[in-house]
């Protein structure tokens, strides 16, 4: 499923919104596993209601106080927000381990849409490790039948069972480069976003004198 996603960026939902900025990166975080496509808004009281039972669902599937070992799940939040304000402060309440559609791909936000023929939200699109689509809305079994819709999705799936895997994304393979931590510090100082918010912060620690540059964001 990762297929989806190449040539593409996805961030991580943690404090430095981390990117998955290279292709191996992204087939490391979501290959062979059931994919859900989260598409919300958080301006909708209906997405409003879900969107923490859908944490609650994902949480007690990855959580190693609820497993012993997370389940072979990912899930991709794909934003219908006005703002990037509104975009962030849902985010700040959802699981570390959700991937995003970074905000200000915004074309790419509405190819998935029209691919997954995603008219209305909330929608959470299950899919394949292949890509072939196990459910176009999951919503209402999510609040229906809870985690165990994941087993459902899991034996259709054709999931290859991986006892071997440590509960987290492996991560620590051997092919990871030293050089990543360089190559993300890279992404982070071209990425707009994060730009306008060190920008912020200079001003507050500087009393508003704006400096240029941008050489302030190394603590």
């Amino acid at each position: 499923m990762a297929e989806l996603f190449l040539g593409k960026v996805l961030v991580k939902n943690n404090r430095d919104q981390d990117e998955l900025d290279t292709d191996q990166e992204l087939c490391q975080r979501l290959e062979n596993r059931v994919l859900l496509l989260y598409f919300a808004n958080s301006e909708s009281q209906r997405c409003r209601e879900f969107s923490p039972l859908l944490k609650d669902f994902f949480v007690k599937l990855t959580d190693e106080f609820y497993v012993n070992r997370a389940s072979q799940i990912a899930l991709v939040y794909v934003s219908r927000d006005r703002s990037e304000e509104d975009h962030e402060d849902f985010l700040k309440d959802m699981p570390k381990r959700w991937l995003l559609v970074p905000f200000e791909d915004e074309e790419f936000r509405r190819e998935l849409e029209t691919q997954f023929s995603v008219s209305d939200v909330p929608a959470l699109v299950v899919l394949k490790p292949s890509g072939q689509v196990i459910s176009p809305n999951a919503v209402e079994e999510v609040e229906r039948l809870g985690p165990p819709c994941f087993k459902n999705w899991q034996e259709v799936s054709e999931i290859i069972e991986r006892s071997f895997l440590l509960p987290e994304f492996c991560d620590d393979r051997a092919s990871r480069s030293f050089t990543d931590p360089i190559r993300r510090l890279k992404y982070k100082i071209e990425n707009d976003k994060k730009k306008k918010r060190e920008g912020r912060d200079d001003d507050d620690d500087d009393g508003g004198g704006g400096g240029g540059g941008g050489g302030t964001g190394f603590f």
